[in-house]
């Protein structure tokens, strides 16, 4: 029987108890716990007063709470440091300690080891902009906006985690993975459709692309609506520029370096791991997978993603323009 089973029965004797209830084929009526666990435990009340676990049966514990803490220094100084050094330099304080014991104990109290999370570098400046556009568009109508931008998907991707037992499952990728780009919309009420190109995109390509979907757009919104897209080079070029001013209502000022602002980029990821799961062979595969998986988005991920904005937004003022998880 699981503790946590143990517990709730200790839990529902004492319930009953303390109600005065003390003969045990009552209380076995009352709560169906065997006899025997019953005998067990008021014996232990009648004697003790409590039904607590006796604490203290088994092998002490080699981590002792001064080892921990001398473990935690050790970390804090070197967050990098191999956990064999860590064993190395306990042993010499006369505590001899598997490594293994040492990364189950960090577990257990809440260490977690993984590489740092890579994220452009923000200056001074680009975060009192944000903070100023946060601010700005805190209650923006974000029901009006069509979010775009491009990505890459590639070839043979590899970041899904799997379970396995005993060996390692290995999946063999060829050393150049091709990739596929992709540009498209969305808004709280769908999505453009996907446009797959496997070519550098320029300003002119851009203005290409934006030509063949312009109509889409409109299709989507009744009345005005807002153009948003980051200020990448091909995005603010001359060519570009020019055809937004002549053919979108309203273009959105985007913060400098702010693809944690964009909901777009989270749904490119949604889409991305969607594929890999599918596991493509080829290039023809993969893009129809991408587009099949693009099709595909529930109406209620698009709207959680709109609807995120505000939240976004207060994010970004709340840690001075700091990144934001999300």
């Amino acid at each position: 029987m699981s503790l946590f089973n143990k517990k709730r029965q200790r839990e529902v004797l004492l319930h009953y108890w303390n109600k005065g209830v003390r003969s045990v084929p009552k209380l076995h009526k009352l709560t169906k716990i065997p006899v025997s666990t019953l005998y067990y435990n008021v014996k232990k009340l009648k004697e003790k007063g409590t039904v607590k676990h006796k604490r203290g049966n088994g092998r002490p514990k080699k981590i002792t709470p001064e080892i921990s803490r001398t473990i935690g220094q050790y970390i804090r100084r070197d967050t990098s440091i191999p956990l064999k050094n860590i064993a190395n330099k306990i042993s010499q304080k006369g505590v001899q300690l598997h490594f293994s014991t040492i990364s189950k104990h960090l577990t257990s109290i809440g260490y977690k080891k993984n590489l740092p999370r890579a994220t452009p570098m923000l200056t001074q400046k680009h975060k009192e902009n944000r903070v100023e556009w946060a601010k700005k568009h805190l209650n923006y109508n974000w029901k009006k906006v069509l979010f775009t931008d491009e990505t890459a998907f590639q070839l043979f991707r590899n970041t899904i985690q799997h379970w396995y037992k005993n060996k390692r499952p290995v999946r063999r990728i060829p050393k150049d993975r091709t990739k596929i780009f992709a540009w498209a919309g969305f808004c709280m009420k769908g999505t453009t459709s996907l446009f797959c190109f496997q070519t550098i995109m320029t300003g002119n390509f851009y203005v290409e692309i934006l030509q063949k979907h312009l109509p889409e757009v409109k299709q989507l919104f009744r009345g005005r609506w807002v153009w948003q897209q980051d200020n990448d080079p091909k995005h603010t070029s001359r060519v570009a520029k020019k055809f937004l001013q002549e053919n979108v209502p309203e273009v959105l000022d985007w913060p400098s370096n702010s693809p944690d602002l964009n909901p777009i980029e989270n749904l490119w990821s949604i889409v991305k791991t969607r594929v890999e799961r599918r596991m493509p062979k080829n290039c023809h595969e993969l893009e129809l997978f991408m587009m099949e998986e693009w099709a595909n988005i529930p109406q209620t991920i698009l709207m959680n993603l709109v609807n995120s904005m505000p939240k976004r937004c207060q994010a970004i003022i709340d840690n001075n323009g700091e990144r934001i998880d999300f």
